[in-house]
């Protein structure tokens, strides 16, 4: 669960089952009574139509707290961190980066590194849809080391520059004025 609605959502479900929760939050539901097996299955099944889903194996969710941080940091600040963002997924979580990175590794088939670096590009694409920003502040405003970093790592996920990025959006505005 990352956004509001989310949240929204799982309250509104345990409402219907009759479950009293003193928290949800991030990967985590806190019920005052025990959960019947019953009541676990429509749950899930309830959430299941919403697009989520009832996490029961530990290290799943784990990977989701992981990838709410680093989601929450990446589309929801206005600021990225100034520490390293190993030190600061590792203080948010309470694990040890290591073992934080080799079970991301091991159940996603990437590594943390790379699905920030997704992340980021997927905000770079946000930013430079709306226009408001321009390459070098979105650059600062992302951590990127440089314009030109901020442009190597576009082209490698995407296969595009965001200069070029940018016109398609131009054109496809434009085909549609011409409808």
């Amino acid at each position: 669960m990352v956004s509001l609605r989310c949240k929204m959502v799982v309250r509104q479900e345990l409402q219907k089952l009759g479950l009293h929760y003193v928290n949800v939050d991030l990967g985590t539901i806190e019920v005052l009574e025990d959960i019947t097996d019953l009541q676990k299955e429509l749950l899930d099944i309830n959430l299941k139509k919403f697009g989520l889903e009832l996490l029961d194996d530990t290290r799943k969710i784990l990977i989701e707290k992981i990838k709410a941080v680093i989601i929450e940091m990446i589309h929801y600040s206005d600021e990225l961190p100034k520490v390293n963002y190993s030190d600061y997924i590792s203080e948010k979580l309470g694990y040890d980066y290591n073992y934080l990175a080799s079970t991301f590794s091991e159940v996603k088939g990437v590594t943390i590194q790379q699905f920030i670096i997704m992340n980021k590009i997927e905000r770079v694409k946000e930013l430079l849809l709306y226009d408001e920003l321009n390459l070098t502040e979105i650059s600062y405003r992302l951590n990127f080391s440089s314009v030109a970093h901020l442009s190597n790592q576009f082209k490698k996920v995407t296969g595009l520059t965001p200069t070029y990025f940018k016109k398609l959006k131009k054109k496809r505005f434009k085909n549609l004025e011409d409808l």
